[in-house]
């Protein structure tokens, strides 16, 4: 079987700039590239890539068809809250769960789930 090396998630949008505003300004992701004849984009925030497209007329598109949330695993989770909870439509508020993670989530702009946690061993570390 062929070896899986890396996993860039495509987001359907209808407004390709506002998209992108939001993952550059809210969440500091950087444009690596843009097409506006493909209306397509691709964003880095460190070791994460995410690209953006609106949708091609043979593909079905009715707002969010993505049944799930996107989890990011960050550093300092605790201050990326402080950092986001004002900027962003919240999804839960941070909280530290059983499973030994502390997380929040937030909406972006197209209201997919953007999920932010950091495993607490990991937070003392930090400490």
């Amino acid at each position: 079987m062929a070896k899986f090396t890396f996993l860039r998630p495509v987001l359907w949008t209808e407004n390709l700039e506002e998209t992108i505003g939001f993952y550059t300004k809210c969440l500091g992701f950087t444009l690596l590239g843009e097409n506006a004849d493909w209306q397509w984009a691709s964003l880095k925030k460190d070791e994460v890539q995410i690209m953006l497209s609106r949708p091609n007329s043979h593909e079905k598109f009715s707002g969010i068809g993505f049944t799930g949330s996107f989890y990011f695993t960050v550093e300092n989770v605790d201050a990326l809250w402080e950092e986001l909870k004002t900027k962003a439509k919240i999804c839960y508020e941070i909280e530290t769960f059983e499973w030994e993670m502390r997380e929040f989530a937030i909406y972006d702009n197209n209201g997919y789930i953007l999920q932010f946690g950091q495993h607490v061993g990991e937070i003392s570390k930090a400490e």
